[in-house]
């Protein structure tokens, strides 16, 4: 983003961060090895598969959530796509716990 914003692009176009939750800690070495552009901190694997199994759905949400109140901080971030695979009941919540609603008003003009 220091990039983005050095050229000025964050005053030209709205960018979003796009964010997956992990299931478990195999979805996430899935990802980080074999989905081109998908960058999977080592230490989000590892926290994953520190977590009791049953448990990782829950603490991948968490992270995602972590993820976003981070990224809310970041000068240039206008939004969040968040791409909840085969999972999309649980994008409400994600956005609701991470303080996303009421949605901003844009202006267009």
């Amino acid at each position: 983003m220091k990039l983005v914003r050095d050229r000025g692009l964050h005053e030209k176009v709205y960018i979003m961060a796009g964010l997956t939750p992990m299931k478990s800690a195999g979805m996430a070495r899935y990802m980080k090895n074999r989905v081109p552009g998908m960058d999977v901190p080592d230490e989000v694997i590892k926290r994953l598969a520190d977590t009791p199994k049953e448990d990782q759905p829950a603490e991948g949400i968490k992270i995602c959530i972590e993820s976003i109140e981070r990224l809310k901080e970041v000068e240039g971030v206008s939004g969040f796509h968040i791409m909840a695979i085969e999972w999309e009941e649980k994008v409400p919540g994600i956005v609701k716990a991470a303080g996303l609603y009421p949605r901003p008003d844009v202006d267009n003009s």
